[in-house]
This record gives structure tokens, C-alpha cells and sequence, in this order.
């Protein structure tokens, strides 16, 4: 048998191969609104990182913009005991960076390279825990807005004389900021006495009860809301900095004779008021349901005298509230449910409903803000933030990728 030695040309560019096969991955965003577009979340497969940039390090890479500064990012883990061996991508997610499009900015170009260093660790801007030192809470928040709901603990009966809280609701509770930092585990530390006032950095005054809260959900049989109980069981996928994605899961109720269960995913992105929900509903032997989200009708704090203002528009499947309080200021709660095809109210909740299929996820977008942040801080205010943030869910931004040798 004859070996062939290569030529040194031959072993020159077989050296330089993995280099010239892609040093850096180019992308593009594009969109067609003429509006700002602040803290857009930008999403790439890292399986396409990793077809530009064979063997890159999710550690040793940086996002950088059109003028060569280096953004927050994050790479999830969707696949937590996934192997990688060959170093094909296998094991991580996306690629997420954020983008601030300037009021008739229509583009813009980022390029993904890698770096010899490591690369900084990002401020946390959005972030998702579960609470097992308060009767089983699940919290969550970015650098806007803080919420809250409630476990299986919450709803327990109280021991005799022991005092314990005791309340049965799947409503989702808001925590208003004054800050960007978080602040969640600050609170909890503070404890239940101290973060119902506020002492300079929010304060939790929201009242969710046996209602919806902002942005609960249930079933609407035309006349009555059937609602799901505390959640059963969490599941956190994703942790910030710039995007935390938690799934909560509730079990079987009856709706008017129809067993129902829910998955809900919360995406949580920094920058934002409003975060996405996907509540996939099973159940059998109907075609299809008429699921409600709903707003609390009281949700001022106690002795508050409030006035409350109630609004609605249809081709957005927008349920918005400015609530005007006596002394602890005003706020807004929204809800943003495309295909909604009506509207309805209970007792405890205004609602806005739309059908659902079993297995299918329903898209809908909740959340609140408080003038005392200083950034919203009026009912026309509120009005043109959460019809932009509708206008934006109609228009995605265009992402295309480009691997530069």
C-alpha cells in the first residue's frame, strides 16, 4: 500500500478551514412599523450559531451591534441532560439578545463572533423562582413589573391557632417596581408586613382574591367563569438576563361537565409590561372551548376609593384598566388576546374570551404598570402602550442570518 504525504499547500488550508468556515455569524433584523420598537427580543436556534461557528462556546462569544459594542445575551438550556460530544449544538437552545429599533429605524445588524476571554456576566433583567418559604408561591419579574401566584400550600386548611393565610385562586397577583433591580427575593426577605408598603422600592397592592387577578384564565359557558384552583406543579426552562420562560400547571376542574387541565408557559423579557402567556387547555369530547382572561373588577388595595376606568377594543382583543386610588397612586392592567371574539363579566372579573382547541396554545399578553415608576402614568398613557404592544405582536421583527468566513 502507498501513502500519499500531503503537500504543504494541501496542509496549509486543511489548517485553516475551521477558521475560514466562519469566524463571525452576521444578522439582520428588519420590520415594517415606522414606530420605536424598544427592547425587542431577538431569538436565533443555536444549532444556526454553531453551523456558522463549529465549536463555539456559549462563554466565549460575544453579540455585538453595528458599532461594534457588545450587547447583553443569554443561550438556554431547553434540554437540561443533553449531551454534546461532538460539539454540534446539541445541547443548548436559542440565542437571545435584545434590540431597541428608534422610531423609523428599519433594520439593524448584529454580529455573533467568538472571543478569547470569557465573556461578562449580564445584570439580570428577568427572573422566575419558586418560593417554598411562603407557602409555595411562584415569582417572577423583569427589570418593569413583579408578579406572583399561589401553590398548593396557600390553599391548605390552617392548622388551629396557627394563623396561617389561607386562600384558594389561580388569579395571577402583581407587585408594582419604583426600581430596575430586582427585587423579588428582596421582598420575601422584607416579608409580608413590610412589602405591602412601600418603602422606596414598590410595594405589593394589588388585589387579586378569588378573582382573575390580571390575567388568570378559565372557561366561559356563557353564563358562568369555571376556573382552575391554586397551580399543582412549576417547571422553570429559561432564567434570564434578558428572558426567563417558566411553565406552571394546573389540575383537572370541571367545566360545566368537561374535565379541564392547563399548561401555562410565561415568556418574561426584560423591558417589558406585558408578558407573554400560552395556556394550552386539554380536554375531551368537545371540538372546542370558549376560554376567558380576565381583570379583577376591585383590584385597589384596601380603603383605596377607587376609580376605575374600563376599556375595550375588539380588533386587538384588548381588556385594559386605569384604576385611580386614593393615596397609593394610579395604575393600569391590561390584557391582549389576538382572536378574541367577545367580551364578558362575572361577578369578580371583566373578561375577554376567544375559542380554544385541546393541545392548542392560547397566545395572550397580561400585565400592569404604576404611575410611581414614573415611566406610564396616565389612562392615555397606558391606552397608546398596550395598543403598540398589539401592533407589535401583528408585526414580528424579521430575523436572517449570514455566516461571514
Amino acid at each position: 500500500m502507498t501513502l500519499h504525504r500531503p503537500t504543504a499547500a494541501a496542509l496549509l488550508a486543511t489548517l485553516l478551514l475551521p477558521a475560514a468556515h466562519a469566524a463571525s455569524l452576521r444578522v439582520t433584523l428588519s420590520h415594517d412599523l415606522s414606530t420605536a420598537r424598544p427592547s425587542e427580543t431577538v431569538t436565533i436556534p443555536w444549532l444556526e450559531v454553531n453551523k456558522a461557528m463549529p465549536g463555539a462556546l456559549i462563554q466565549r462569544i460575544a453579540v455585538k451591534d453595528a458599532n461594534g459594542k457588545a450587547v447583553p445575551y443569554q443561550v438556554t438550556n431547553v434540554a437540561p441532560l443533553a449531551k454534546d460530544p461532538h460539539n454540534v449544538g446539541a445541547a443548548y437552545g436559542e440565542l437571545i439578545f435584545q434590540h431597541s429599533f428608534k422610531a423609523g429605524e428599519k433594520s439593524a445588524t448584529y454580529t455573533v463572533e467568538s472571543i478569547d476571554g470569557v465573556a461578562p456576566v449580564f445584570p439580570a433583567q428577568a427572573f422566575a423562582r419558586y418560593v417554598p418559604e411562603r407557602l409555595d408561591d411562584f415569582a417572577w419579574e423583569n427589570d418593569k413589573l413583579a408578579h406572583r401566584t399561589y401553590g398548593p400550600a396557600l390553599m391548605a386548611p390552617a392548622p388551629p391557632g396557627s394563623g396561617k393565610e389561607v386562600l384558594q385562586t389561580s388569579g395571577l397577583d402583581l407587585w408594582f417596581k419604583r426600581v430596575s433591580y430586582p427585587i423579588v427575593d428582596r421582598w420575601y426577605n422584607k416579608g409580608h408586613d413590610h412589602y405591602h408598603h412601600d418603602e422606596g422600592e414598590g410595594m405589593d397592592m394589588y388585589n387579586v382574591g378569588k378573582s382573575r387577578g390580571a390575567g388568570g384564565t378559565g372557561i366561559w359557558d356563557g353564563k358562568t367563569l369555571y376556573t382552575s384552583v391554586n397551580y399543582a406543579n412549576w417547571k422553570v426552562l429559561a432564567n434570564g438576563p434578558v428572558r426567563s420562560v417558566f411553565e406552571l400547571r394546573y389540575d383537572a376542574w370541571d367545566a360545566a361537565g368537561t374535565p379541564v387541565t392547563e399548561v401555562k408557559r410565561f415568556t418574561v423579557d426584560a423591558g417589558h409590561y406585558l408578558d407573554r402567556i400560552d395556556s394550552t387547555f386539554e380536554f375531551k369530547d368537545k371540538a372546542s372551548l370558549l376560554a376567558a382572561v380576565g381583570l379583577n373588577k376591585t383590584p385597589s388595595d384596601k380603603g383605596e376609593q377607587p376609580d376605575i376606568d374600563v376599556y375595550r377594543e375588539v380588533k386587538d382583543g384588548v381588556l385594559l384598566q386605569w384604576v385611580k386610588q386614593k393615596t397609593k397612586g394610579e395604575f393600569g392592567t391590561a390584557i391582549i388576546l389576538p382572536g378574541a371574539t367577545e367580551y364578558a363579566q362575572d361577578q369578580l372579573n371583566h373578561l375577554v374570551l376567544a375559542p380554544v382547541k385541546a393541545g392548542q396554545p392560547l397566545r395572550y399578553y397580561a400585565g400592569g404598570a404604576w404611575n410611581r415608576a414614573g415611566e406610564i402614568t396616565s389612562l392615555e398613557q397606558w391606552k397608546a402602550y398596550v395598543a403598540d404592544m398589539a401592533q407589535r405582536a401583528r408585526h414580528p421583527v424579521k430575523v436572517a442570518l449570514q455566516a461571514q468566513p
